[in-house]
């Protein structure tokens, strides 16, 4: 797993690539990318599945703020991103959200 940023010097945004490995998604099917950003459940970022098993979307986010994400994998389980910048406790589990700093 791990994020990869590209700021644009046009515009205040950074252009974040998500990307969730095979083995830490566990032969999912499908995965899709909640956070801050997407409002977590009401619009969630369907990432794309590449033929390695990896995962992977990029997201324009503004630039000076944090977001909260994780990932959901075959539409049951909730999974980190171990490589994230930080980890905060969530406000609705006992588990950690990922953290990306732009």
């Amino acid at each position: 797993m791990s994020l990869k940023k590209q700021y644009l010097k046009s515009k205040p945004l950074c252009k974040v690539t998500f990307k969730l490995d095979a083995q830490a998604a566990q032969h999912a099917q499908k995965a899709v990318l909640c956070g801050d950003f997407t409002d977590w459940d009401a619009q969630p970022l369907n990432m794309k599945r590449l033929k390695s098993g990896d995962f992977t979307l990029t997201v324009n986010l503004e630039k000076d703020n944090e977001y909260q994400f994780r990932y959901l994998l075959d539409d049951e389980k909730w999974e980190n991103d171990w490589e994230a910048d930080a980890y905060i406790p969530s406000p609705v589990s006992v588990e950690d959200n990922s953290v990306v700093r732009v």
